[in-house]
């Protein structure tokens, strides 16, 4: 489970870094293909507008400086009809030399081709002798060839306007409306910073803030020549393009992430299932191998009881039958006690047991207990000591069961004692409460012990699980009874320096 849960893991890791490298790559892809837009487009702006400049001038000059035509001419008899078709398809190519003023260089003019293409049939009725008369022509095309014109244009143009400074050929206005045209395109949202630079060395055109330096930051050439020469450079730094790649997996990321949460949190229950579960099982032999050793004794001894009462020998004592009935009685009542402590948990748990409270001072319920535990006191040569500094302590209990917790919690002290007994009980007002504090200076417990001691049937091993007899149910029982009257309990221990329980109750007026 382990290793398929870190394959799992590894995998997650791997597949959300995978698609992050491909957005990152995709992302890469889409701006260099925005900057050959844009480099396309400023290129093209500045050839549309000298071209249209170009054209005003030209229909302003309507006698070119020289004319060539190249013309193509073939022919087709048509005998059903007696004719003869002739096809022309020619190239008119007009020079002009135009004065540069309209694109404010220094040179005297500027030489520019205009190009028409033409193509005409004739008709000619052939006659009896084999003579023909043209009957009609017609016209079939006529049309100016703008796009190849462009393309002759565009070589004079760029060899021209290297002689413009860059930032009268294009602007920042420009710049900005082209590249949110292209980002738009791709579908790009980002902010960018740009500049031009011309062998290295800004120009005037350049954003506020663009830093040449920033690692985001990608470049094209502009006005290239057919020869693949550029003078100048676009520099482009797009912000934020990790939020925008991040973003575009974040969805599927979020939701693989929370699947392998669920996974990872399935995997720590079922551990831990196994876990509680074998605790379980430990305790519940503990308490099996414990509730035995406890019934034995008694058993063995009303056994051996029993064997004695039969002797024939002691049928008519009175006092020896009296002494060893007293002492079936009260090892009965001993394993009694004992099913009833386990019947008592149980009850408390199924709610079927009710705990009708009234006020009771804790001062005697203190009291109370401590007589309860006088003579295992005594038999240890022990003591318990009190110090009543609270002036209040009327609270809402229920007698018996309260007494019933201070009982097994001195009884504990007692028990878990190497040496000789010493217990004090201190009592101090706190606001509207009471607190009561039960030290010892037994053998403690461990850090791990204080987390479970409240829990049913636990009992901290110290090598021989008989050495303290009990079922682990006496601070369970403590735990149910004191958070039926809502009030907390806790435990401060050391090992080998004993333990103390806090109680602290609610006082009523």
């Amino acid at each position: 489970m382990s290793i398929a849960l870190l394959g799992i893991i590894f995998v997650q890791a791997y597949w959300i870094n995978n698609s992050f490298q491909t957005k990152k790559e995709q992302f890469t892809k889409d701006i260099r293909q925005v900057m050959i837009a844009i480099s396309q487009d400023i290129q093209n702006n500045e050839l549309e507008q000298i071209y249209n400049a170009y054209l005003e001038l030209q229909e302003s000059t309507p006698e070119p400086n020289s004319t060539q035509i190249s013309e193509i001419v073939y022919t087709r008899t048509d005998d059903a009809n007696n004719e003869v078709l002739i096809f022309s398809n020619g190239i008119t190519e007009q020079d002009y030399k135009l004065s540069s003023s309209f694109m404010d260089i220094d040179l005297d003019s500027v030489a520019f081709k205009r190009l028409v293409e033409r193509q005409v049939r004739t008709t000619i009725t052939r006659g009896l002798d084999g003579s023909g008369t043209p009957i009609k022509s017609e016209v079939k095309s006529y049309k100016r060839l703008d796009d190849l014109e462009r393309r002759l244009f565009s070589s004079t143009v760029l060899a021209i306007s290297e002689r413009i400074p860059i930032h009268q050929r294009v602007d920042k206005e420009q710049i900005e409306k082209i590249i949110d045209k292209e980002l738009e395109v791709k579908g790009l949202q980002t902010e960018y910073q740009y500049g031009i630079y011309s062998n290295q060395l800004a120009t005037k055109v350049q954003s506020r803030d663009f830093d040449m330096q920033n690692p985001s930051t990608f470049v094209v050439p502009l006005f290239i020549d057919e020869n693949d020469k550029y003078r100048y450079e676009l520099f482009v730094t797009f912000g934020q393009s990790r939020k925008m790649i991040f973003s575009s997996i974040v969805g599927i990321s979020v939701l693989s992430l929370i699947f392998t949460a669920i996974i990872i949190l399935a995997y720590w229950y079922a551990i831990s299932q196994l876990i509680k579960q074998r605790q379980i099982s430990q305790i519940k032999t503990d308490f099996i191998n414990n509730m035995t050793h406890e019934f034995k004794t008694p058993i063995a001894t009303i056994n051996l009881a029993l064997d004695a009462l039969k002797n024939p020998k002691v049928a008519n004592d009175e006092d020896f039958k009296k002494r060893y009935l007293g002492l079936i009685r009260d090892e009965n009542k001993r394993m009694h006690a004992q099913v009833e402590n386990v019947l008592r948990i149980s009850r408390l748990e199924n709610k079927s047991i009710n705990l009708p409270k009234e006020r009771v001072k804790l001062h005697d319920i203190i009291e109370d207990a401590m007589t309860s535990v006088s003579l295992m006191v005594e038999d240890k040569a022990g003591c318990i000591n009190t110090h009543f500094d609270a002036s209040k302590s009327s609270i809402l209990g229920n007698e018996f069961h309260l007494t019933n917790v201070l009982v097994n919690i001195l009884d504990n002290a007692i028990k878990y004692s190497d040496e000789s007994p010493i217990i004090d009980v201190y009592t101090e007002n706190a606001k509207n409460s009471i607190i009561l504090k039960i030290k010892d200076q037994g053998i403690g417990m461990s850090k791990t012990a204080q987390k479970q001691i409240f829990e049913k049937f636990y009992r901290e091993h110290t090598g021989n699980i008989h050495n303290v007899k009990g079922h682990g149910l006496g601070l369970a029982y403590v735990k149910h009874i004191l958070d039926d009257h809502q009030t907390d309990v806790y435990v401060e221990s050391d090992k080998g320096k004993g333990s103390t329980f806090i109680i602290k109750f609610e006082l009523i007026s």
